[in-house]
């Protein structure tokens, strides 16, 4: 029987939702072993006056495997 564990993290990128996503679960990976999957929770569009996108952010849930 295993164990999973669920952490909700953050992140951002200029080039869209997807390098969000990906930013993210690179830098998780970097201190959690055994991801197994990750929820969009939230996404998140900063923009400037003009109405153009700047930011994209993502607010997702990431599970693993307790070790």
């Amino acid at each position: 029987m295993s164990v999973a564990k669920v952490i909700e993290i953050t992140a951002s990128s200029s080039k869209g939702v997807e390098d969000a996503v990906k930013h993210g679960l690179s830098k998780a990976s970097e201190s959690v072993k055994q991801i197994k999957g990750a929820w969009v929770k939230d996404i998140k569009v900063i923009t400037k006056d003009d109405g153009s996108v700047v930011e994209w952010r993502v607010n997702m849930r990431i599970n693993f495997v307790v070790q």
